[in-house]
């Protein structure tokens, strides 16, 4: 089973969305910002694709944050803490597969390659 993690007003999401949707691959969606997501479930991100690659410095909310948070994150465990109280941090859109992550961020040959 395929699950999309993101928010439902990004475009990179829509996009995602419409991906799968064009190819007849059936996902769910998970809204982190509504549904939030578990602090073990980051733990999980984390360690199989680095903090690094899940924490979302390009974003608006990024942005939003004060320089000594943004400073601050410099370990798995900080960026867990920030990512649990902003999920909007988290880059978008995560693609799991069977539980595993498979794609952070929307790369069509990507996706091509791992669902066609």
């Amino acid at each position: 089973m395929v699950t999309i993690y993101g928010i439902p007003n990004c475009d990179t999401i829509k996009k995602t969305k419409t991906w799968f949707d064009q190819h007849h691959i059936p996902y769910s969606f998970h809204d982190y910002r509504k549904d939030r997501i578990s602090k073990q479930h980051l733990q999980k991100w984390c360690k199989q694709m680095g903090w690094e690659q899940v924490l979302n410095k390009k974003s608006t909310s990024w942005r939003n944050l004060d320089a000594e948070t943004q400073s601050g994150i410099t370990s798995a465990a900080k960026a867990i803490a920030v990512l649990l109280e902003h999920p909007t941090l988290i880059k978008r859109p995560v693609i799991e597969r069977d539980g595993i992550i498979v794609q952070i961020g929307f790369n069509e040959e990507a996706l091509e390659s791992l669902f066609l």
